[in-house]
């Protein structure tokens, strides 16, 4: 079944805001490149940098956890390791997540942001190669959009697909074809992939991605609709390459 690529995000900082690409360069066995490279403990959560490992998503600052996170604007220079910062009523912040002074000032500023919406004490922490995905093997992800609007008909109210922080959004294939598509492959534009997983969703889908509202229970309109609580598939890339936005996007047959 043969679609199209829409549109490629990532997500710099885990939990915050997602980044639209036109393209990017996806390598065998790599995950998306430069997402969910940093993340904010919410508290002690046991990462060891020198060892890193992972850790439940449960323990960093995430919208399944604290859905003021929606408010804040964040913007990362992948070349200087800058993040910026902003949300209403706050001074902006600016400094480099590649150094220890520019991650305690973005601690300090998200801790004055979220005030008692966060367990704390709030640590921005990091290792190379290391990303804090939800899943062990996240290497890539990918959304449905045909699946998102099956879903928005069946509550009755405008989904906004970034609620599902994927890094590729498909346009063209049948709703919830990808629910049958375990271990089977995906071409997207040059790349070869293998689906290996469903993505089961949380409490952070039901957060308005803008104004960072608790709005919509997804989790149990997917349930009560559909019996599953499934949207997006994480894959696992085979033979890598640079995909772009309106690469082909498709499901190959299984072994019969």
């Amino acid at each position: 079944m043969t679609g199209r690529i829409a549109t490629l995000w990532r997500h710099p900082v885990k939990g915050f805001t997602p980044e639209r690409l036109t393209e990017a360069a996806l390598g065998a066995g790599a995950f998306f490149p430069c997402d969910r490279i940093y993340a904010v403990e919410d508290g002690p959560s046991g990462f060891n940098s020198a060892a890193p490992a992972w850790v439940s998503k449960q323990k960093f600052t995430v919208l399944a956890k604290i859905a003021e996170l929606a408010r804040a604007r964040t913007t990362y220079d992948e070349a200087t390791g800058v993040l910026s910062a902003s949300a209403e009523g706050r001074q902006p912040f600016r400094g480099a997540l590649t150094e220890a002074e520019g991650r305690m000032a973005f601690a300090a500023w998200l801790t004055d942001f979220l005030g008692e919406a966060a367990s704390g004490p709030l640590k921005v922490v990091e290792a190379p190669g290391h990303r804090f995905t939800d899943h062990p093997r996240g290497e890539v992800s990918i959304v449905n959009l045909a699946s998102v609007r099956d879903l928005e008909a069946r509550v009755g109210r405008t989904i906004d697909p970034l609620r599902f922080r994927a890094n590729l959004y498909v346009e063209g294939w049948p709703a919830w074809i990808e629910n049958d598509a375990k271990e089977r492959e995906v071409r997207l534009g040059p790349v070869t992939a293998r689906v290996f997983s469903p993505i089961v969703r949380c409490a952070a889908t039901h957060v308005d991605p803008t104004t960072g509202e608790r709005d919509i229970d997804l989790v149990a309109a997917l349930h009560a609709n559909y019996g599953h609580m499934f949207c997006g598939i994480y894959v696992s890339i085979l033979e890598g390459g640079r995909v772009s936005e309106g690469d082909a996007a498709e499901i190959r047959p299984g072994q019969s």
